[in-house]
This record gives structure tokens, C-alpha cells and sequence, in this order.
């Protein structure tokens, strides 16, 4: 649906207001949600904590590549952090709904930095392995699978309705603003200290995000109701979603964008490696490039409170368009200009469809249909992740990010069919 813009002139029958005034109060709504105690505590944790991940993610990715050589064992060991999603986040969405988030959040961080820090002392140790990588994989598989969705939809718990679409904007603002800072902070310390130290450093960065919850005003916050348990509520959860076009298509466009496009943990090591021949410091700096563009579209898209199947139809093909342009850059700086499109255009996609989401589903339904949408957007990544490193090491990364922009593009296309169809279904 699409919320009237104040200052547009259909929306309050009014005189035309000057133009200046319209962009000013686009530029006040950019950070609105701040406005919101809970929530800024939430987002300057999440500031903290992410850079670290995202510093994790690119040591995890050089670590791999240092014990394998091999662009297939990077999406394996990328594959296996995603699979609990996969098999079990139906399961963890039940589970969301029958408890409290907020103390849900604090008991997965807390095992997410004690991943991060034993990661990190068998690295620093020299007694790191692969079977390890993959046992510690699992390990973060498993608490993403609790955490992502509960994140989620706990966003809807700090602030209300009309603050939402701005809220999840905002947090993939700090997410890629956060990968902007991390991957190049990551490189430089992977190429001066080592890989072991990033691992450390992300472990300590989870402190600030549990203070964060810790120090909410619990009497602020607008929790739904716990649902009772019962039987056969993963059953009505999914009936529920297939039964409402505005939840099931965008699971469906996310879904086919999630399995392929968004594996650039996959595919960007292998283009900064074996396409253009650098090292962590041009991983780091393109990884960094994506970050950057994404912070800007999400500052933009912040300003917007327009969700449903249209606006993502449009955000996907450009999602496609941006990444195509990647495929075929003929060199380092001309991948990195690109993937600040890509950055801007994915942070867009993500944000719109997590929006429609969170203003559609009913509130007791929340925790299950987040849920899904983690399954769609990391849970296929046990599928996507080994299918792009087998395509980016038999045929060559710019082809595994060219499947990245065939399923953007087929997504906008199954977006566009529903449209068209129910409009010819509207009686004239």
C-alpha cells in the first residue's frame, strides 16, 4: 500500500504547496524513527555490532579461501551458515511468536559472540581447520536462525505503524553503512595483524548491541500478544501466507533474488581475486564500494513510505540492471563505481519488500512470517551459495554474477505478471 504524501497536494485537497517545501519534509522524515528512544538505542548498538560482522565476513571469507583455495568451499562454508535457516526457520517462527524478543535478542547475540571469540582464539592460536570452520558455521547458522527474524520483527515492537517502513530502511542504512566501515577495516587488519585478530574484534562489538537491549524502556515498547501454543500453527502460518497475495509474492521475489543475486559473499572474493587479480585490500575496498551505494539509496528510501508489489517490481529490476553492469566492468574501479548501483538498488529491494511485510502481516502472524522472509532471503543460500562458487570457478565470477542479474530480472517479471492480472481482473 502507499501512504499519501503530506505535502502532495491530491493527498489533503489543498493549494499546491512550492516544491521546497515538499523536499524539506522528505528530508525531516529521513530520520524520523530516531525520534524513537528504544529505537535509537537499538540502532547505535546495531552500528557497533554489525561493522564487526561485516569485518567477520570478509575474514571469514579470506580464511576459506586461504585453508581451500577454492571458490566452491567459500559457498559451502557460506551454504552451511544458512542451512539451520533453511531447515528450521518455519520452526523458529513459531517459537518468535510464543516469546518475549527483546530477551530472545539478548540470548543470541550473547551466542554469537562466543562463536565469534572461539573463532578467533583457534585462529590466532594456529589451530584453526576447515572441520572447524564448518562445525563454527553451523554453530552461527543456528543462532541466525532465532536471531534474524526476532530482529525483525521486533522493529515493529519499537515503533509504531507509520514509523515502520522508515525503522527497516533505516536499519539496512546501518547494516550497509556498517559494511562500508567493516570490510575495509577488515582487510587492513587482515594484511597487518592477521585474520584472527577480526574475529576478536567482532566479538567484543557484540557488547554494544546487548547493552542496547538491555538498557530499552520496556514499558515503551508495543509487544504483541505471546501466542498460545497450540497445535498445527506452523500449518495456519503458511496458509496464512499463501492465502495473502501482498505476503506470498514478495516471499516468492525475494525468495528467487535471495537464492542468486545476493550471494556476493561468494561471488565478490572470486572477482577480486581471480577476475581482476587483487588481494584482501581490493576485496575490502569493492565490498566497501557496494556499502557506500547502499547507504545512500538508503538514505533516499528512508524519506519514502511507499511498500507493495509495485514499487518492487521496479526496485528489482534495477537490483538486475545494477548487477549486470558488475558483471561485464572491465576493471577494479569500474566494478566498484557499479556496485555502489548495486548497493543503492539492493538496500532499496531489501527495505521495500521487508516494509511490506511488516505492515501486512497481523501482528499475532509477525514472528512466522518474518520468519519465512529469512528463509527466503538466507535460507537459500545452502542452494545459491555452492551453485554461484561452482559458477564462478568452472565458468568465471562475471558469469556467476550475470545469474545474480537473471533472477533480479525474473522476479520484477513475476511481480509485473500479478500485477497485470489483477488488473484485468478489476471490473471497469
Amino acid at each position: 500500500m502507499t501512504i499519501p504524501d503530506q505535502g502532495d497536494p491530491s493527498a489533503s485537497g489543498g493549494t499546491t504547496p512550492p516544491a521546497p517545501a515538499s523536499d524539506d519534509l522528505a528530508r525531516g522524515r529521513t530520520f524520523e524513527s530516531l525520534s524513537v528512544p528504544n529505537y535509537r538505542k537499538f540502532f547505535g548498538g546495531q552500528a557497533v555490532s554489525l561493522a564487526g560482522t561485516w569485518m567477520q565476513s570478509v575474514a571469514m571469507a579470506w580464511l576459506v579461501l586461504q585453508l581451500t583455495g577454492s571458490p566452491t568451499w567459500l559457498g559451502l562454508v557460506i551454504a552451511l551458515q544458512t542451512l539451520p535457516i533453511l531447515l528450521l526457520g518455519p520452526y523458529a517462527g513459531v517459537l518468535i511468536d510464543r516469546v518475549d524478543k527483546r530477551r530472545l535478542l539478548v540470548s543470541t547475540q550473547t551466542a554469537a559472540a562466543l562463536q565469534a571469540l572461539l573463532l578467533g582464539v583457534l585462529t590466532v592460536r594456529g589451530d584453526i581447520t576447515v572441520a572447524w570452520v564448518l562445525l563454527l558455521s553451523v554453530a552461527l547458522g543456528l543462532v541466525n536462525t532465532l536471531d534474524n527474524p526476532a530482529r525483525q520483527s521486533f522493529v515493529r515492537e519499537m515503533v509504531p505503524g507509520p514509523l515502520v517502513r522508515n525503522a527497516v530502511t533505516l536499519n539496512s542504512v546501518v547494516v550497509n553503512a556498517s559494511r562500508a566501515v567493516g570490510p575495509a577495516l577488515g582487510g587492513v587488519l587482515i594484511a597487518v595483524v592477521g585474520v584472527g585478530t577480526c574475529f576478536l574484534v567482532n566479538a567484543v562489538s557484540f557488547v554494544a548491541v546487548i547493552a542496547a537491549y538491555l538498557a530499552m524502556d520496556a514499558a515503551a515498547l508495543r509487544p504483541s500478544a505471546p501466542t498460545p501454543r497450540a497445535p498445527g500453527q506452523l500449518r495456519d502460518g503458511l496458509a496464512y501466507v499463501r492465502r495473502t497475495r501482498d505476503l506470498f509474492i514478495p516471499l516468492c521475489m525475494m525468495a528467487m533474488v535471495g537464492t542468486l543475486t545476493y550471494e556476493f559473499q561468494v561471488s565478490l572474493p572470486a572477482l577480486a581475486t581471480d577476475t581482476f587479480h587483487g588481494g584482501a585490500t581490493s576485496l575490502g575496498w569493492i565490498t566497501s564500494a557496494m556499502g557506500v551505494g547502499a547507504v545512500v539509496g538508503g538514505l533516499i528510501s528512508a524519506s519514502r513510505r511507499a511498500t507493495g508489489i509495485g514499487p518492487l517490481v521496479v526496485s528489482a529490476t534495477a537490483f538486475g540492471a545494477a548487477t549486470l553492469l558488475t558483471a561485464v566492468s572491465p576493471s577494479l574501479p569500474v566494478a566498484a563505481a557499479s556496485l555502489l548501483l548495486v548497493g543503492a538498488a539492493s538496500v532499496w529491494f531489501l527495505s521495500l519488500g521487508n516494509a511490506t511485510l511488516q505492515m501486512t502481516a497481523a501482528p499475532q502472524m509477525r514472528g512466522r512470517v518474518m520468519a519465512l522472509w529469512a528463509v527466503a532471503f538466507l535460507g537459500t543460500t545452502p542452494i545459491g551459495g555452492p551453485l554461484v562458487g561452482a559458477i564462478a570457478e568452472h565458468l568465471s565470477p562475471r558469469w556467476a554474477l550475470g545469474a545474480g542479474a537473471a533472477a533480479a530480472f525474473a522476479a520484477a517479471a513475476l511481480g509485473a505478471s500479478v500485477l497485470r492480472r489483477t488488473t484485468r481482473s478489476v471490473p471497469r
